[in-house]
């Protein structure tokens, strides 16, 4: 039984277990598969790791404190995070991966990191 490429259809010479004629097929099929078919879901990520720069920017110490137009200032859109964390006092953290923020009085935030 002759297999076919599942990239291209063309025959496969080799290993039995080969799906591929090349590696120019499997890049293209993979890349296919692995691509982002939505706007969506491409610009979420990209705000995404917009924000995470913006705050590991702004904390390179682990723990800092910065204000809400500093952070507008960069570019940093509220609407966009990865987790919520809430302590048992009820303190709300935002996350960003595990660069987070913590509104304070007065326009102003806690920056902090969280270790892995």
């Amino acid at each position: 039984m002759e297999k076919k490429c599942l990239e291209c259809g063309d025959k496969i010479v080799g290993r039995i277990d080969k799906k591929f004629c090349s590696d120019g097929c499997r890049n293209a099929y993979n890349n296919n598969i692995n691509k982002d078919h939505k706007n969506l879901i491409r610009n979420t990520n990209n705000r995404l790791r917009k924000n995470y720069r913006i705050l590991e920017a702004l904390n390179p110490d682990q723990k800092t404190k910065t204000s809400r137009a500093k952070l507008i200032e960069k570019g940093f859109d509220f609407n966009y995070f990865t987790s919520i964390y809430t302590t048992k006092a009820g303190v709300i953290y935002y996350f960003v991966y595990n660069q987070g923020y913590l509104p304070l009085e007065g326009d102003y935030y806690a920056l902090v990191k969280r270790e892995n």
